[in-house]
C-alpha cells in the first residue's frame, strides 16, 4: 500500500509565521519552500515598486512569470519602515512572529531600526535570517554582487565551460539557489528547532559566496590531489571521460551519457553495438581527460549523429545505463516523469491568467 500524502494542515511548519522582507530570487526561493512545508509567509514590500521581480522578465499584464515562480502561497503587505508608524506596525508583527527573513546589504535593517538588536528584544524567540551575497562581515561585505560573481569567486564558474573554454552560463543560478535560498532554508529550519526547544532564538548569517565556495566539491578533491584544478572539460565529471558527457543527434538535439560506473557503461556499449569499447573506462585505468578517453568520446559523437533524439530515447528506454534525453522545460513539464507525481500545473491567476506552476519538490507522508 503507498503512503497518502498530507493534508496541507498536517504539514509540519503548520503553524510558523514567517515575515518575508526579501526581493528578487534567493530570498524569495527561501520563504517559497517554507510555505510549500506549511508555513505563513508575509511578503513585505516597499510601498512604491515593490520587489524588483515583479517587473523582471515576461509579463502578461501586471505581474511578471518570474515573480509568479517564487511567490505562491504567500500573503503580501505594503510597508514603508522609513515611516515611524509603518515601522511600528512591523515589530508589532515581529512579536508574534517566529522567522524574520531579509536581504538588503548588511547594515541596512540597522539603519532601519530593524536590526537584530531590536528584533531580538521584541522576541526573543525569534529567527532572523540574512541573505547577502558575501556575508555580514568580512571585505566584501558591503558589496554589490549577483549570481554571476558568487560563483566566478568561488571557482565553480571556470570549471564550467562551453566548447572553446569559454566559461558557460547556466540558467539555473547556483549562488542564488544553492546558496542563498537552500543555505538559508537549511539555517532557518535548524535555528527553528533550537527555538522550538531552547525558548532562544538565532541570527542566521547566509553567504551566497560562502556556500558556493563549501560546495564546490570536486574542485577541491583535485587540489587536495595533484595541487590544482583540472583543466575545464577535463575532470571526470565535466567532460573529462567518455562515459559521463553529452552528445549531438542528428536532429542537432543531445543525449546525456551518465555511465559512470563499470556496469552502466557496459550496458551502454551493448546498445551502441560496440562492444569493443567496454575496457576503454576510467575505472580500468583510462587516464581521465587523457588521449585515448578523448578518442572514444570522438567515437561517440560520431555515433550519435547517426540518428535522432527519439530513436535514441527508444533504444536506451530498455537499457540500465543511465542514458536520457536532454529535454527543453516545456518538454519536461509534461514528461511521464513529472506528470505521474504531479511536480506541475496548471494553475490560474487574478491577472495573468493560466499558466504552469510547479509543486513542491518534497512530499511529507503518514
Amino acid at each position: 500500500m503507498e503512503p497518502q500524502t498530507l493534508s496541507p494542515v498536517d504539514l509540519p511548519l503548520q503553524g510558523i509565521r514567517v515575515l518575508d522582507l526579501t526581493r528578487l530570487l534567493p530570498g524569495p526561493a527561501a520563504t517559497l519552500h517554507l510555505a510549500d512545508m506549511g508555513a505563513k509567509i508575509i511578503k513585505i514590500e516597499d510601498p512604491g515598486i515593490g520587489d524588483y521581480a515583479r517587473s523582471m522578465g515576461p509579463m502578461r499584464h501586471e505581474v511578471s512569470q518570474f515573480f509568479l515562480a517564487v511567490n505562491r502561497g504567500k500573503q503580501f503587505l505594503r510597508l514603508d519602515l522609513k515611516d515611524d508608524a509603518q515601522r511600528q506596525t512591523f515589530l508589532n508583527m515581529v512579536e508574534t512572529a517566529d522567522v524574520v527573513v531579509e536581504s538588503f546589504r548588511p547594515g541596512v535593517m540597522d539603519k532601519l531600526g530593524v536590526g537584530w538588536a531590536v528584533l531580538r528584544q521584541r522576541n526573543p524567540a525569534l529567527v532572523m535570517c540574512s541573505i547577502s551575497g558575501y556575508g555580514q562581515s568580512g571585505p566584501f561585505a558591503h558589496l554589490a554582487g549577483h549570481d554571476i560573481n558568487y560563483v566566478g569567486y568561488a571557482g565553480m564558474l571556470e570549471q564550467n565551460v562551453g566548447p572553446d573554454g569559454t566559461p558557460a552560463l547556466s540558467n539555473l543560478q547556483v549562488g542564488d539557489l544553492l546558496g542563498g535560498t537552500l543555505t538559508a532554508v537549511q539555517g532557518i529550519l535548524a535555528a527553528l528547532l533550537g527555538a522550538k526547544m531552547t525558548g532562544r532564538g538565532r541570527y542566521v548569517d547566509v553567504s551566497m559566496t560562502d556556500a558556493v565556495f563549501a560546495n564546490n566539491i570536486m574542485p577541491l578533491a583535485a587540489v587536495n590531489f595533484s595541487g590544482r584544478t583540472a583543466a575545464p572539460g577535463r575532470d571526470l565529471l565535466t567532460g573529462g571521460v567518455p562515459c559521463y558527457n553529452v552528445y549531438r543527434t542528428s536532429d542537432q538535439r543531445f543525449m546525456a551519457v551518465g555511465a559512470l560506473e563499470l556496469k552502466f557503461w557496459e550496458n551502454c556499449c551493448d546498445v551502441l553495438s560496440r562492444p569493443d569499447l567496454k575496457t576503454r573506462h576510467w575505472s580500468l585505468g583510462q587516464e581521465i581527460g587523457g588521449v585515448d578517453a578523448m578518442a572514444v568520446k570522438a567515437e561517440l559523437n560520431l555515433i550519435f549523429a547517426q540518428h535522432s533524439l527519439a530513436d535514441w530515447t527508444e533504444n536506451f528506454s530498455r537499457a540500465d545505463c543511465c542514458v536520457s534525453p536532454i529535454l527543453r522545460a516545456e518538454e519536461a513539464l509534461q514528461h511521464p516523469l513529472f506528470s505521474a507525481r504531479k511536480m506541475a500545473v496548471r494553475a490560474q491567476h487574478e491577472t495573468e491568467g493560466e499558466y504552469w506552476q510547479t509543486t513542491p519538490s518534497v512530499k511529507f507522508f503518514a
